[in-house]
């Protein structure tokens, strides 16, 4: 199809739009990665909030608004380091993150995302036959930007954004608002425990998830705290005689955690063997179907283009891996020299496998962090059997393993950014095809896009470190743990890495998980039979994750259930029919919003938490009742979902 107007395409004003999307979308998911790991994708809100500004400018094209929002999309999608950068302090290697090496390995890594997927594009996008889900639904929204409904999405944009903010401020800046619930029962010595977090975030993230991902969460939030809690509890002595609740937070941390870890293994793997066959088949086509390939109109960058800037991001991981090493190790090179190439390898044969799950699945439901839990595992064993060959530099085994652990988490960083944008750009490059756009265009923006979003990653890294620490890690003294943020996957790639070479692992209770995993792979397979599914992987999460953030986001999974069960009733009864295409968009948008809203109510509170020196700096609580905070913010946290739900089902 193509655009009414297609020589404004890749434009100036479009490319500075799509840089201050990137800033706020970039800054949202790192934000709510490290506090639930997992992220939300920014294309659709990205796609609105261009059309909407654009219009305003005069003269804005559907070509246009795609390649905003393919931009965006990138530098949402490369905040997915969040899950290993963090590790190097959870280990004790980094106190902060070094700007240039955390955005350089950014930078170099979603480069080759993106030369990675140019290959794959006519084999898996042109020429394939695969659903792209989120790519069509962005080239739908792109294709019915009237003006009605684009203005109806972004004011659901605002709308929730500004309620999750005010939400947010007062609860966790005024602190006049509660931030959860827990409570805590015995019976006898067995502990259970209820939390909840009073987190529009949360709720929007669940609503985005769906049912089968919300319930499975809950699922494994009550066997963690239903059955492995109580049970442990039960069983184990309490020797420091801790109260009731933080003995069974002490036994979640440090026994059901590692149950959690070995089910998320188990369940990443069969993920991964049930799309190799597929996989395999989308590579063998792009193999066969790139010989002798001719000119066509869909161009993409040149090869002598590409062959730069492969050229330069091997030079870029070469200098910065050369520059981690430089300062507490000599003879280095081989090991550097091994690790690119395991970079571009390793990298390439993920770029394709995402690239096929995204195409089959989504790239919201692609097993990326499964993908990395094996790349940890490959690149520990990598480093094991250079070390074997005396490829290693003496420092690197030194001080219990500390350098290789971090060695390991620093490659993995390249990795994961190299597997994250290749796992969204197919998409992208699908809703291009849709519309009409040029490809060599379209890779340009999203070389931009990795740019911006890699500038941006590592200050608002550091600002979240430093007012509110990780679990277990935090940057100074007398911080509240309380309001960490749990960082789940840094923590588990950092477990992972520092038990393989200090084989200090938990391993009964990693193949007490591993075990479990294999069942709810048997579980998941019989439900499909009748037509269900409790997906494992979003089971073992809920294991892991603490249980204020599985309840909370399984909350919103069951809301958006029953607001979207109610329009499909509200329309059967209707007297047309049919839908309406803004109504359906509204829970999206709102849900975005509330997503938007509280990251960056988050990440301001941490700018002002850094500039006074203080994590309560504009607490009111000490003027307020001792339980006044904990009824206002359920009695808010219930007006919330409440005006979320009205306004997802509301007329237009």
């Amino acid at each position: 199809m193509a655009s009414p107007n297609p020589q404004r395409e890749l434009t100036l004003r479009g490319l500075l739009l799509g840089a201050l999307i990137t800033v706020v979308f970039t800054a949202s998911n790192v934000y709510l990665g490290l506090r639930i790991g997992l992220t939300f994708a920014s294309s659709i809100p990205a796609a609105v909030i261009s059309m909407a500004v654009l219009r305003l400018m005069g003269g804005g094209t559907l070509l246009e608004n795609n390649m905003v929002q393919s931009q965006a999309s990138a530098a949402g999608t490369l905040s997915c380091v969040f899950a290993t950068f963090p590790g190097l302090i959870i280990a004790g290697f980094w106190t902060h993150f070094p700007f240039w090496q955390t955005a350089g390995l950014s930078f170099a890594g979603g480069v080759l995302g993106v030369l990675f997927t140019i290959p794959l594009r006519r084999a898996l996008v042109t020429q394939s036959s695969l659903p792209y889900p989120e790519g069509v639904a962005a080239a739908e929204i792109l294709r019915a930007g009237a003006d009605r409904s684009n203005q109806r999405g972004l004011q659901a944009l605002i709308s929730g954004g500004v309620m999750a903010s005010v939400f947010s401020f007062c609860s966790g800046g005024l602190r006049l608002l509660g931030d959860g619930l827990n409570l805590t029962a015995s019976a006898g010595s067995a502990v259970f425990q209820l939390s909840a977090a009073f987190s529009p975030a949360l709720i929007g993230a669940g609503y985005l998830v769906g049912l089968s991902g919300g319930m499975a969460m809950l699922t494994g939030c009550i066997l963690a705290w239903g059955v492995g809690v109580p049970w442990l509890t039960s069983l184990l002595p309490n020797p420091a005689h801790l109260p009731p609740a933080q003995f069974a937070q002490d036994i979640w941390l440090h026994k059901v955690r590692f149950v959690g870890a070995g089910a998320i293994a188990i369940a990443s793997l069969w993920t991964l063997i049930e799309l190799m066959p597929p996989v395999l088949r989308g590579i063998r086509t792009m193999l066969q179907r790139t010989t002798g390939q001719t000119a066509t109109t869909d161009k993409d960058l040149s090869a002598r283009t590409m062959g730069g800037l492969m050229v330069g991001a091997m030079l870029l991981l070469a200098g910065f891996f050369a520059a981690f090493l430089a300062p507490v190790a000599h003879g280095f090179w081989p090991i550097v020299g091994v690790a690119v190439v395991f970079c571009v390898v390793f990298g390439f044969v993920m770029a394709a496998a995402c690239g096929y799950m995204a195409g089959i699945v989504g790239s919201s439901s692609s097993p990326i962090s499964g993908i990395i839990i094996i790349g940890a595992v490959l690149c520990a064993l990598m480093i094991l059997a250079l070390e074997a060959l005396g490829l290693t530099p003496d420092a690197m085994m030194a001080d219990g393993q500390k350098l290789a652990t971090a060695f390991t988490i620093l490659l993995l960083s390249a990795i994961t950014a190299t597997i994250a944008i290749s796992n969204d750009n197919l998409q992208d490059l699908k809703t291009g095809q849709l519309v009409g756009a040029s490809p060599w265009k379209q890779e340009v923006a999203l070389i931009a896009g990795c740019l911006v979003g890699a500038a941006v990653i590592p200050p608002v890294l550091n600002l979240l470190y430093q007012a509110y620490g990780f679990t277990g890690a935090m940057p100074r003294p007398g911080m509240d743990p309380a309001h960490a943020l749990s960082a789940p996957q840094p923590a588990l790639i950092t477990l992972i890495a520092k038990g393989i070479f200090t084989h200090s692992l938990d391993w009964t209770m990693l193949c007490v998980g591993m075990g479990l995993g294999v069942g709810l792979v048997v579980l998941d397979l019989g439900l499909r039979r009748r037509g269900q599914a409790l997906p494992p992987l979003g089971v073992a999460v809920g294991l892991y994750l603490p249980a204020s953030v599985s309840l909370t986001l399984a909350c919103g999974a069951i809301l958006g259930w029953v607001l979207k069960r109610i329009s499909r009733n509200r329309q059967a009864t209707s007297t047309t029919g049919q839908s309406s295409p803004e109504g359906g968009s509204t829970g999206t948008m709102l849900a975005s919003g509330f997503i938007v809203g509280e990251s960056l109510t988050g990440v301001l509170l941490a700018v002002l938490s850094g500039a006074t020196g203080r994590d309560n700096a504009f607490s009111l609580a000490a003027f307020v009742p001792q339980n006044v905070p904990a009824i206002l913010g359920t009695l808010g946290f219930g007006a919330l979902c409440w005006a979320f739900a009205r306004k997802t089902l509301r007329t237009p």
